[in-house]
């Protein structure tokens, strides 16, 4: 099988040719992308690997590889590679037609997967995770707003993208305040019903007794102050995407109602004996364990594998934490006020908001920061943040004070704090650096590819400092922690 390697940095580009030959690939290489497009008509392609900045710093030629091949070879499996990835970034990517969405740096093993996955799916004839269907836009100058680069984020953001294009429905589940709207409304921006309506019902604002009429629609006269004939909002949303969060609020009545409208797509409006065909893609959301609800008898359970075709969970703000930061910029970028000076945050502002556990996630973080910008002057410290969120720097703090309970830590619990202190100024700059990349390792679980992103240098240095300082990853392996000659 033959496969393509196109990357400006010779260092990436013959070590993922190197992986792929050695699992017995016959690879070309192209170091930019006027030598792909040479190389396009030279034969089939059944795997390619292509950087998304090729040779400036604009994503524009990469994508422009994707397109076309997925026009001309659509057979052939495009995965993007980027060193600048983002939620966004893998959305687009993947509702464009890329098989994969890989960020720099990553590890030998995350092609090799990629590799013998594609050797399977051509063995079978099969072409999984990819729509060949192009936005009408740029992808990538994105125009939805998603914010994020964890992997945790970027993962989910790989599953939208490959479900985008279909009509199935989807279950959107994640805690109060994680974006479950703005990804519902990622999914239909991404697909074929992206020119029509897109309909968000909140179902727990809603009473009871009057969400059918809101949904269904009523006639003249079926109740008191029904006046005039009125649409209900799935027939609002026909041809489009209507987004029912909250679902699970809902009563056992009304589900029954949406499961035969959902089941049939026609309606009947209240007081009316005639139904109404409708087209429409439903996500439904809710912040509740919905497995839960349904064997606890407060959800149907046939309403619940109508909706669950695909599920995203959506990870806590806690989980994602190296998005707390970016978010937190973009949020104070928008609230600051138009010609102002952007508004920036100070080195314990920023330790102050990763430390915070963000129980609200998303929403909350907004609100702390939209408040911080209006009673800062230019730049955001801790004082100009919410008691709470300081007070989660304060904890933080103190549980460092009180001995080595962070990760990495192995020197003795008895050792004095004054004694830890005289340490500590006595430690070379070469010692501290190698400590903190234990820590790090050590936070990571010595997973080299998350420590480098952390670190914000690239695997290949990382593995050079590891070996300067003689990092023992064995050591973590097996007893959780990483020791270095520093340390004992």
């Amino acid at each position: 099988m033959k496969a393509l390697v196109i990357d400006d940095n010779e260092l990436v580009r013959s070590n993922v040719a190197e992986v792929l030959r050695v699992e017995g690939w016959e690879v070309c290489e192209a170091e930019s992308a006027e030598r792909a497009f040479e190389m396009l008509g030279d034969r089939e392609w059944e795997l390619v690997f292509c950087d998304v900045r090729l040779s400036d710093t604009s994503e524009a030629e990469g994508y422009a590889v994707l397109r076309r091949f997925v026009e001309e070879q659509p057979e052939a499996q495009i995965v993007l590679m980027t060193g600048h990835g983002s939620a966004a970034g893998a959305l687009d990517a993947v509702s464009s037609g890329a098989y994969d969405y890989l960020m720099k740096p990553f590890e030998n093993e995350d092609v090799l997967r990629i590799a013998q996955a594609v050797r399977r799916s051509v063995e079978k004839r099969e072409r999984p995770g990819t729509t060949g269907e192009l936005p009408p836009t740029p992808v990538y100058a994105s125009d939805i707003d998603l914010i994020g680069v964890s992997s945790a984020f970027v993962e989910v953001m790989k599953l939208v993208g490959r479900v985008a294009a279909t009509s199935l429905p989807v279950l959107v589940h994640g805690e109060s305040g994680t974006g479950k709207e703005v990804v519902a409304r990622a999914i239909h921006r991404r697909s074929p019903r992206a020119s029509q309506a897109f309909v968000a019902v909140n179902c727990g604002a809603i009473p009871s007794e009057l969400i059918e009429s809101e949904l269904f629609g009523h006639v003249r006269g079926a109740f008191t102050g029904a006046e005039r004939d009125r649409r209900g909002l799935l027939q609002e949303a026909d041809s489009g995407t209507i987004l029912l969060d909250e679902i699970t609020e809902t009563t056992p009545a009304f589900q029954v109602k949406l499961l035969r409208a959902l089941q049939e797509g026609e309606i009947r409006r209240v007081g009316s004996n005639n139904t109404v065909s409708v087209d429409v893609r439903v996500i439904a959301a809710t912040n509740r364990d919905v497995e839960q609800e349904v064997k606890e008898g407060r959800f149907r359970q046939d309403l619940f594998y109508r909706l669950n075709a695909v599920t995203l969970r959506l990870p806590p703000l806690r989980e994602r934490r190296e998005d707390i930061i970016p978010l937190a910029r973009y949020f104070a970028a928008r609230a600051a006020r138009a010609g102002s000076d952007p508004v920036s945050f100070s080195r314990d502002a920023t330790l102050a908001l990763v430390a915070y556990d963000w129980p609200g996630n998303i929403r909350e973080l907004e609100n702390a920061v939209v408040r911080a910008v209006a009673l800062c002057d230019r730049a955001v410290r801790p004082e100009d943040l919410p008691e709470r969120v300081r007070d989660a720097l304060a904890s933080a703090a103190a549980a460092r004070a009180q001995g080595p309970q962070e990760a990495g830590a192995h020197a003795d619990a008895t050792e004095s704090r004054d004694e830890r202190r005289e340490e500590e100024r006595l430690l070379s700059l070469s010692e501290l650096e190698g400590r903190h990349i234990a820590r790090v390792l050590a936070h990571t679980g010595g997973n080299k590819q998350a420590a480098a992103r952390l670190l914000g240098i690239d695997r290949t240095t990382l593995q050079r400092m590891i070996k300067r300082h003689g990092l023992d990853l064995n050591g973590l392996r097996d007893n959780g922690a990483v020791k270095s000659p520093v340390q004992g």
